[in-house]
């Protein structure tokens, strides 16, 4: 079965196709036979296949049509690896949020598509690009069946103590209450910790840790997300890169008052202007933040140093909840790349006799134990996977094979 995946998000968009041979996920990740990635500022497109890799201009800024061109690199020019469209079994498509209704990966109906729209009130700047391709798709290859799998789902069971927000109960039952995000990558760590060590899913009490550009937490107990940092939007929660994570809400009625504020300058100051680039002045990428620290720059050095003692105020709030702490997996493009990061936080969990192996953690590859053999929680750098577990649960949706990957 050959599956197109579809991952947009607010400044990109990238694709991939998997091909699953036989009646079984494969064990590992495996490499996709085409994939792609266009940065709508730039207006780049760049395909990779398992012979060539290539870079592309866009025709236009026009997104349908980028995405267009995009999938025409699949049948034509250098970068074809099929003859058709019609050789395409099953696309499949990350949405960020799937609201209360939608708890696992979806067949896109009529309905389905409305739902996505009707929640773009809050996810304004990533459903209405889900859509998109989900539309560019009908057009492009017609019947061809379709797959949601949503980035709110794992989230979906949390408990009503996690879930509602202190404000009176009415403004819960409007629809006001914590979703949760990044749940398609953080329900594949988990699973992916149990099988790297061999344990069963439903014994191990875990925290997965998404640290990109954007960054979130899942407390994982029984094989369920039962807490996690992000809520009613993905700017809560731990510091970002853009955004400030969860402040004083009281700051935002001052800045109102008294700096003539309105909601879309808050907006812009939240999410795009705090955070790791807002208190270093420098950037968002914490590459850039660390060779400014190497430079002697003391925001920077600030910035990394609100960012872990967040981090690890995050962790430690989740552990009551858990129980304690068999497994902390660090995920993401900081979280995967980070030795520094890794070693800063896992030095505020010594007391739960948590060991990095300074070895392992500087060298470390994706998908592998990091802490030390003596410790009592398994520290593992997993890579995030997002595509394939997009996939796989489209797959297993599709073939009703609920084997485990």
């Amino acid at each position: 079965m050959k599956i197109l995946v579809l991952n947009a998000g607010s400044s990109s968009q990238k694709s991939c196709l998997y091909e699953i041979i036989g009646n079984s996920l494969p064990d590992r990740v495996p490499q996709p036979i085409w994939n792609s990635s266009i940065d709508w500022k730039s207006k780049q497109l760049k395909i990779t296949t398992t012979e060539i890799e290539q870079q592309i201009q866009l025709d236009s800024e026009d997104r349908p049509k980028g995405i267009s061109q995009m999938l025409d690199t699949l049948i034509s020019g250098e970068t074809k690896v099929l003859n058709n469209f019609e050789a395409i079994d099953l696309v499949s498509h990350r949405v960020v949020h799937g609201g209360t209704e939608y708890n696992r990966a979806t067949k896109i109906e009529p309905k389905v598509k409305q739902a996505i729209a009707d929640l773009i009130p809050l996810a304004p700047i990533h459903n209405p690009a889900n859509l998109e391709g989900i539309e560019a798709i009908e057009r492009l290859l017609g019947n061809v069946p379709q797959v949601a799998v949503f980035d709110t789902a794992f989230h979906a069971e949390m408990p009503l103590e996690t879930v509602v927000y202190p404000l009176p109960y009415q403004w819960f039952e409007k629809g006001i209450r914590r979703y949760g995000f990044h749940g398609i990558g953080h329900q594949y760590c988990a699973k992916r910790a149990a099988q790297i060590l061999n344990k069963p899913l439903k014994e191990l009490k875990i925290i997965t840790a998404h640290l990109g550009n954007g960054c979130s937490l899942a407390a994982v107990k029984d094989g369920k997300s039962i807490n996690t940092t992000m809520g009613f939007t993905p700017l809560e929660g731990l510091m970002m890169g853009t955004r400030s994570g969860s402040i004083d809400p009281a700051i935002l009625i001052y800045l109102l008052r008294e700096y003539n504020f309105n909601a879309d300058s808050l907006d812009r100051l939240l999410n795009s202007e705090s955070g790791l680039q807002g208190v270093s002045g420098i950037s968002h990428d914490m590459r850039e933040i660390r060779a400014a620290i190497e430079r002697g720059d003391r925001r920077a050095k600030l910035a990394l140093d609100m960012y872990v003692h967040r981090l690890k105020s995050a962790i430690g709030s989740m552990l009551p909840s858990l129980g304690g702490l068999d497994v902390l997996v660090f995920t993401a493009g900081i979280g995967e790349n980070n030795p520094i990061i890794r070693e800063m936080v896992g030095d505020g969990f010594e007391f739960l006799g948590l060991k990095l192996d300074p070895n392992l953690n500087n060298t470390a590859t994706e998908d592998s134990v990091i802490s030390s053999s003596d410790s009592s929680v398994k520290v593992l750098v997993i890579n995030s996977a997002e595509d394939w577990a997009i996939a796989a649960q489209s797959w297993q949706l599709i073939t009703n094979n609920n084997n485990n990957f």
